[in-house]
This record gives structure tokens, sequence and C-alpha cells, in this order.
């Protein structure tokens, strides 16, 4: 059976990827990809190549995204597009805008479409929330003690639960969400990636969280096995394993700078004003309390593991920024 694809988010790096390996399968007649501007690869940035993957300018934020979807009489809908730190330009306010509001449009387009029989989201771990009293593991059943009330974390609870709504309004579309660790690798740029980078990291006094990451060629090849495989239900993606943020900062060949909570969140309002590295209060609550969650359920229904462990997305990370630990040895 050929499919047409629709990708949001193609401009970003994982979106891209994700994109241009649909457009290599055969099995897959038209791939479209739609962001707000146009990706790399259609840039003189250069960039990922997206094969035969069309691009089509659109902000999901308004109706014409239910046009695309009928133009082309698309049938799966991998939704990569939400993102994870507000722009210098746009602010917070955008940011939500943009993953709230972006959401309902896509997914009301999606429920008035009478192709539509698939449709993957891309969500986040962060919808647990970082606590003193989590569990040593969430499952996907597993609430948070606090649920999270600040940034992407925020918009990624609001957006599970139109995408819940979604699930029962359509019961004929296999709706697969996907709650992914923090992406680790060559080509990933997140707030965090931007903070292992720094010469000297801040860290929380009195606190040593346990931190978990998906390599991207893991995350990439999940989202294409949810977007050609029916795999209904909400799934935790990561690696295996936990590290700790000191074993982090060791293999890194940092030095870690301990500061009191509220020495550390003042220093992450002036780096985030400046536009440096992204402090938002959830990462201020990831660095003290961290998060692990279990994969079992996305194992047991893909028949797959993921080939890099946390600590081997990590170190491939590392290698390519050229960071090691001090003396060269691995702790």
């Amino acid at each position: 059976m050929t499919h047409t694809v629709l990708v949001t988010g193609v401009s970003r790096h994982i979106g891209a990827r994700v994109a241009s390996v649909l457009a290599a399968d055969p099995d897959i007649s038209r791939v479209i990809g739609v962001d707000t501007v146009p990706p790399p690869s259609l840039t003189r940035d250069g960039g990922i190549s997206l094969g035969r993957t069309e691009f089509v300018r659109v902000d999901l934020r308004s109706p014409d995204i239910a046009q695309v979807i009928a133009a082309a009489d698309i049938d799966t809908v991998v939704h990569m597009s939400l993102v994870s730190a507000p722009t210098r330009s746009g602010g917070r306010a955008a940011m939500k805008e943009h993953n709230v509001i972006g959401t309902m449009q896509l997914l009301g387009a999606c429920q008035r479409s009478a192709t539509v029989r698939r449709v993957v989201v891309r969500s986040t771990t962060a919808v647990y929330g970082s606590s003193p009293r989590d569990p040593a593991v969430f499952t996907e059943e597993l609430e948070p003690h606090d649920s999270p009330s600040h940034g992407y974390a925020k918009d990624s609870v609001e957006v599970e639960g139109y995408v819940r709504g979604f699930a029962r309004r359509r019961p004929d579309v296999t709706v697969s969400l996907l709650r992914f660790a923090n992406f680790m690798g060559p080509g990933v740029d997140s707030p965090l990636t931007r903070y292992f980078t720094q010469p000297v990291l801040p860290t929380v006094l009195g606190f040593d969280p346990r931190l978990q990451f998906v390599h991207e060629d893991d995350a990439v090849e999940v989202l294409r096995r949810m977007a050609t495989e029916d795999h209904p239900g909400t799934f935790n993606v990561a690696g295996a394993g936990v590290l700790l943020l000191s074993q982090c900062v060791r293999r890194a060949g940092r030095f870690s700078l301990p500061l009191f909570s509220p020495a550390f969140k003042v220093l992450g309002n002036a780096v985030r004003r400046v536009g440096l590295v992204e402090y938002s209060p959830e990462q201020v609550r990831l660095m003290c309390y961290g998060r692990a969650v279990d994969t079992a359920r996305l194992e047991a229904s893909l028949g797959w593991k993921p080939k890099f462990t946390t600590a081997a997305a990590f170190d491939d990370f590392l290698r390519s920024r050229r960071l090691q630990p001090l003396g060269g040895v691995l702790s």
C-alpha cells in the first residue's frame, strides 16, 4: 500500500531527517513537508537533503493546513513542529500559539479529512515534570505529582489533551503519541546540548539528577516505523539507562559550578535574556530532580530496541563537538 505523508516542522533537524527517510521509502508515493520557513536544504545554508519531499510554506495556526491535507489526499500525518524554546523575536506567547493553537488547527483539519488514517505526534517526557516525589521510572500510565506549569512542558500537556480528544472522535484513525526523552546526537541543537558545551556548567548545589537521552538516529527510526505501521497508543522513547549530571560533566571534560537554587535561577534568567542558554523553569527542575522513563511498551510494540543507550547517545554528541574527559578517560 502506498502512502501520502505530511510531515510538519521540516525546517528543523529531526523533522527534516524524518521527511528525508520517508521520502526514500518506495512504498510512500508522496511526502509533503510543511513549516513557516524553508528547510536549510532549500536555502544557501545547505543542510539535510529532503529527497523528493515537496515543501509547502504553511503556518499551522492558519486554516491553510486543511487545504494542504485535502488537496494532497494525505493519509498519514507526522506532527513534528512543537517548539521547545521561545525564539528571541516571538517570545513565549508566540511559542505557545504555535504549539497549542497550531496543533488544534492541524487536528481539526485531520478530523474533517476523509483520507487521514494515521496520525503520529511528537511529545516529550517533560510532561511527567520533575519532582522529589517522582517514582524511580515513569510508565505511560503514571500521572506526575506536580503537573508542568511552564513553557514547552505545559504546552505538551495541553497538546496531548487535544490528541486524546481527537483519538476519541476519530476511532478509525491510528493515533501514536510519542514522549521523547531529550534528543542527543551530532546534529541536535537544543537548550540541553548548548548547556553541555559551555566552558563551566552551573549545577544546583546538593543535587545530582538522573538524565535520560534518545539518540537522533533512534528517534528518526521510531518515527519512521510509527509513520508506516499501526501502533496506536502512548509510548515513552529513550535510550536504555541513565546518566547522573555529574557523570555528564566529567564525560564532557567540563567543570561544574554548584550554586544554591535561587542563584541558579538568577543566572538562568540572566543568560536567557541575552540569548545564551535557555534555563526555563522546567529545565531548572530537571537539573534538581531529573527524570527517567520506562520504554518496555515501545519495545514490545515495535519488537525493537534503540541502538544507542543514554550513555552512548551522549558520547556520540560529545565526539561531534570534540569534547572529551580531562585526561581522555571516561568515568
